[in-house]
């Protein structure tokens, strides 16, 4: 089912259907983006795009039972793809005394370093709404998380799989070559029936968080190399395993972090990737209650220059600022580079949030691209770059976005 089908057809019956008595939260956005570069594409210089996202909770037996909701569409006057809404938590949850159920659609969130998410597995990205990897789309599962003295240990069956949303011909970022939404490959026999498999321990030890896990089932990650009849790249998503480590240390004013995995079933055979790092935060900076974190990690992937485009990530270093003014506007600035040393290719990123009265937020985003050999719009437009640079197909997606929330 599609999930245009998704959204118009389950989710406002379901929504119709729940009982007044508990708690609603709604906020609409607007959004402006701007590509500063001209692109190889011929899509427009710039886009505005609107947003609905809407939670709902309730309880009942005592607070024993719970009932989560947060669907989110979005209209963009460009790109009929990013047109699109998901159904990101629509789930029942019991608690017990030492065990949770929670079934239904539900997003969940493994990690805990800072530019990269490399162990978090279970949600799809939606890369039609961001490509840094942030958005992801709803799966349906049942977990069961048991709670003891020796930890949490979370067992997920994930009931279906959710395919990848690239952008579309008018759609922005985006690579070289168009990515199709309507076809996919699998590996497995059952395609996107499969019921895939994941388990995550974890526990705090004092000042540390550590946390073990594993997936088995149809990678989130799909492979292109195929093209189809229009000339789009069809997606192929086989089956993996993978296993994952994810430890963080806490002492005065550092943070210590570490991802790390283990993953087979790739057509690169089975590989390690890490990324790790700290934060140091510095209180009460120029003479303000201002806190500034200074943030580093560094990215390697064993599968370096030969793995996909997508993973540039194989060998660099990340060193960020991170500025929160500790104002009743809750404002903050974070601004990060990305180096690759070998290649000498750059990223530089910058977020912005600030409350304006009550009801609004206004954010801010940009994304910047540099190459010491940037290629020509000809060579980016055919593919024809050097693969040894993997940002190439990014050299003209730098972008500026300009949001404003309404909460309700």
């Amino acid at each position: 089912m599609r999930i245009r089908e998704l959204w118009g057809g389950t989710l406002l019956a379901t929504m119709a259907t729940i009982s007044q008595a508990g708690q609603w939260h709604l906020e609409t956005g607007v959004e402006y983006r701007y590509l500063p570069q001209d692109n190889p594409y011929l899509s427009e210089e710039d886009a505005a795009s609107a947003s609905l996202r809407a939670e709902y909770f309730t309880d009942w037996n005592d607070g024993r039972d719970l009932l989560e909701v947060e669907a989110f569409y979005r209209w963009s006057e460009t790109d009929d793809e990013r047109s699109h809404g998901d159904i990101q938590d629509l789930a029942w949850i019991h608690v017990a005394d030492s065990w949770e159920l929670r079934s239904g659609v539900r997003t969940v969130f493994w990690g805990v370093t800072e530019f990269q998410h490399l162990v978090d597995i279970i949600n799809q990205e939606d890369q039609v709404e961001r490509i840094d990897g942030e958005a992801r789309l709803g799966q349906p599962m049942i977990n069961l998380s048991l709670v003891n003295d020796w930890g949490i240990l979370d067992l997920y069956a994930l009931v279906g799989f959710r395919e990848r949303t690239f952008p579309g011909p008018e759609g922005w970022p985006r690579g070289t070559f168009l990515i199709s939404n309507d076809e996919a490959r699998y590996e497995s026999g059952a395609e996107d029936k499969r019921v895939d498999f994941a388990a995550r321990w974890s526990r705090s030890i004092a000042t540390w968080e550590i946390a073990l896990s594993y997936f088995g089932g149809t990678s989130r990650d799909p492979e292109l190399t195929r093209f189809n009849t229009q000339g789009e790249l069809v997606p192929y998503y086989r089956v993996i395993d993978q296993v994952g480590l994810e430890l963080q240390y806490n002492h005065d004013a550092w943070l210590w972090k570490l991802e790390a995995l283990s993953r087979g079933g790739t057509r690169y055979g089975r590989y390690f990737a890490t990324v790790f790092g700290f934060e140091y935060t510095y209180y009460g900076v120029f003479g303000q209650v201002w806190d500034l974190g200074v943030v580093s990690e560094y990215n390697f992937d064993e599968r370096g220059g030969d793995g996909p485009a997508d993973a540039y990530l194989e060998n660099d270093i990340v060193l960020g600022l991170r500025l929160a003014l500790n104002d009743a506007a809750s404002s903050d600035l974070l601004v990060a580079l990305i180096h690759d040393h070998r290649t000498e290719e750059r990223v530089l990123t910058l977020e912005a949030s600030r409350r304006l009265g009550a009801v609004w937020t206004i954010n801010l985003e940009a994304l910047f691209f540099h190459s010491e050999q940037p290629p020509t719009a000809v060579e980016v437009a055919t593919g024809t770059f050097n693969p040894v640079y993997k940002l190439a197909q990014n050299s003209r997606n730098d972008l500026l976005q300009l949001e404003l929330i309404r909460y309700f």
